[in-house]
């Protein structure tokens, strides 16, 4: 049986570092997932919620009222959405605010290990 020294670590000493064994803090290099995949998301998210609501309302009334047929009778709000959220894709700032607002966050949760689903929870229950 091999004892603790001679188990090799899963992960890079760079991700596996850190007060949690969560990595650097303090690392600003992205993984390909995070550029592909976290960084899109976050874009997603705060284009949704913050620069296209107007969009995102008609589109979610649209569909309420048509149930079934939604497919067929929102296609002209749908559109709108779809533009709204392709104009901040392609937006550098927006790209830059994003990758630092994740990163941020990512070192934040290196930091403490408390992600930010779990700080706002932590929130709302106090």
């Amino acid at each position: 049986m091999a004892n603790d020294a001679q188990k090799k670590n899963l992960l890079h000493e760079k991700y596996a570092s850190g007060p949690h064994g969560l990595g650097d803090p303090n690392d600003r290099t992205l993984r390909r997932v995070e550029i592909d995949v976290m960084i899109p998301k976050k874009m997603r998210e705060i284009a949704r919620d913050e620069k296209c609501t107007d969009a995102v309302e008609k589109f979610t009334e649209c569909c309420k009222n048509n149930n079934i047929l939604m497919t067929f009778m929102c296609r002209k709000e749908n559109a709108a959405l779809k533009e709204c959220l392709t104009r901040w894709y392609e937006d550098e700032d927006f790209k830059n605010r994003c990758k630092e607002e994740y990163l941020n966050e990512r070192s934040e949760y290196r930091r403490t290990g408390v992600t930010q689903k779990q700080k706002q929870r932590m929130a709302t229950s106090m």
